[in-house]
């Protein structure tokens, strides 16, 4: 059975365990779990170092759970939070929790014969827990000390923001989910963030004195670029799994646009290249780091898995418009991610179908008047739908609207605008 913890060490995925002797333990099929926090109904870029930590430990032949926090995300783990979020309803944890799964099940094997993956709900274990019982069974079992001293908590105790005994009572709550998945499922391993370390180790602590076994930790790194952007956040803007979120091109777009100082190694965490082959890509990028080969084959990498084959055909013929390439076959939506910088107007259909291309150019204010595009016309400097203009008597036909809504004039080499058609 592969090392899965040199596995991990070897792409730079290992940040600490909570004992040596997790290596030894995983030398045979163990069950390992990860937990997902159910605050949006679609996962993030973010989320993929924990995605590829528990995909490892599959295809090295170990059992994986995926935990939603259908309970705790009521209540919001506070490691690396600054202040206290807002709290969610059941119906909005359930509305998540559908969509994380869906993510989920691209990446890991519902349906494997010997290891198949499982999500769980730890709702299903807090729904009838009494706030007394829990104290009871649970609560005597943890020390202040130790709990006020995690760096998750003193962090927020020293912050104007403070932290109330709600999320304070949340590494309680966790380490009793590694306990019942112990009980529930002979789970022996939890997977994390390094953020995670005082909320796994709640829980190997409490399995160590009820149950009197060896439960393990494994955390990962937090990956951040060269800047200290946390990973996963472009300009402040989440970039998500689900395409209705984030289209196919802005994911695409996300990766390709990785400096040359993160990209090796986000192809060692967030693919399974193998690592002799991402050498490669590290050498390619010394000798000829304007081609971007390396980048290239991250995003086409990450897309394929989250979005298939599909998705990265959408995206790089998205990519291609950019450079003056045919439009066809992409939608109007997908356009509008391409062009969503761009400056629009807004016109409605009798100005826009049958009219001339010049008269909708000035119209639509790409061109200052119809003179100026009369004249941008004959020095051939107009584009329709990325297709050039060569009469100046050329009308703009119904097939031209794209999807009915939408057109995409240009102005030179670089100068775009959008026209949408209102009915």
């Amino acid at each position: 059975m592969p090392n899965i913890i040199e596995i991990l060490r070897e792409r730079g995925m290992l940040e600490d365990v909570t004992s040596p002797e997790i290596e030894e333990a995983a030398k045979s099929p163990i069950t390992v779990y990860a937990g997902f926090d159910p605050s949006s109904d679609s996962l993030q870029v973010g989320n993929f170092v924990t995605i590829m930590g528990l995909s490892h430990f599959q295809r090295c032949g170990h059992r994986v759970i995926a935990l939603v926090g259908g309970a705790t995300g009521m209540i919001g783990d506070p490691s690396g939070k600054s202040v206290e979020r807002q709290l969610l309803t059941s119906e909005q944890v359930e509305k998540n929790q559908a969509g994380i799964r869906e993510n989920l099940e691209r990446f890991l094997d519902f349906e494997h014969p010997t290891a198949a993956a499982k999500i769980v709900n730890n709702h299903t274990w807090f729904k009838d827990f009494t706030f007394i019982e829990f104290l009871r069974d649970v609560g005597k079992h943890f020390r202040m000390g130790s709990m006020l001293n995690k760096d998750s908590v003193r962090s927020r105790l020293d912050s104007d923001a403070g932290m109330s005994f709600t999320e304070f009572s949340y590494q309680l709550l966790q380490g009793y989910d590694f306990l019942r998945l112990l009980d529930d499922e002979g789970c022996r391993v939890q997977l994390g963030g390094s953020d995670q370390w005082g909320n796994i180790t709640a829980g190997t602590d409490l399995i160590h004195k009820l149950r009197e076994q060896r439960a393990f930790g494994v955390t990962m790194p937090l990956i951040c670029d060269s800047s200290g952007q946390k990973f996963g956040k472009s300009a402040g803007n989440a970039i998500y799994l689900d395409a209705t979120k984030t289209s196919y091109f802005d994911f695409y777009q996300f990766f390709v646009r990785t400096d040359d100082a993160d990209v090796i190694r986000f192809l060692k965490v967030f693919t399974f290249l193998p690592l002799d082959e991402i050498e490669q890509y590290a050498q390619c990028l010394v000798e000829a780091p304007e081609k971007r080969e390396a980048q290239i084959r991250l995003a086409e990498e990450m897309t394929r898995m989250v979005h298939g084959e599909e998705g990265v055909r959408i995206a790089q013929r998205s990519t291609s418009v950019l450079f003056g390439e045919a439009m066809d076959g992409l939608r109007a939506d997908e356009l509008l991610a391409v062009f969503s910088d761009v400056p629009s107007t807004e016109l409605k259909r009798d100005q826009v179908q049958g009219e001339l291309v010049i008269n909708v150019a000035a119209d639509a204010g790409l061109c200052k008047s119809r003179g100026e595009a009369r004249r941008l016309v004959q020095n051939g400097g107009l584009s329709l739908n990325n297709g050039r203009v060569a009469d100046i008597g050329q009308v703009v036909a119904a097939t031209d609207i794209i999807d009915g809504c939408l057109l995409v004039l240009r102005s030179g080499k670089k100068r775009n605008h959008i026209v949408r058609v209102a009915s």
